[in-house]
């Protein structure tokens, strides 16, 4: 069954604390690793409500970031060819690796 947009942010808030408890954690000393106000964190856990900055910030202190780049996947291919385009895509997006530069030996 879907979720309103409501039962949805009070879900993220109780598993922002869950996370948190679990860690061990008080409020403040995950708002202080965070980089959030301490009212901030009480509000992102008690009503789900926090700048999209502030969510990311919470994920990384509770050590959640990976699952945040699986928020918005791209939708399926749609055919062979929209498959492809999409791998193209994505083979060009990729970061090219740097070169070292060797140290020069000088006598």
């Amino acid at each position: 069954m879907l979720e309103t947009p409501i039962e949805l942010v009070a879900a993220i808030g109780h598993r922002i604390k869950r996370r948190r408890l679990d860690m061990g954690l008080t409020q403040a000393d995950a708002a202080a690793r965070a980089g959030v106000a301490y009212r901030t964190w009480r509000r992102l856990e008690a009503e789900g409500k926090a700048s999209i900055e502030d969510l990311v910030r919470a994920a990384m202190a509770l050590r959640c970031e990976q699952d945040l780049t699986t928020l918005f996947p791209a939708p399926p291919a749609a055919s062979m060819d929209a498959l492809l385009q999409q791998q193209k895509a994505a083979e060009a997006a990729k970061p090219k690796p740097r070169l070292r530069a060797s140290a020069s030996k000088t006598s």
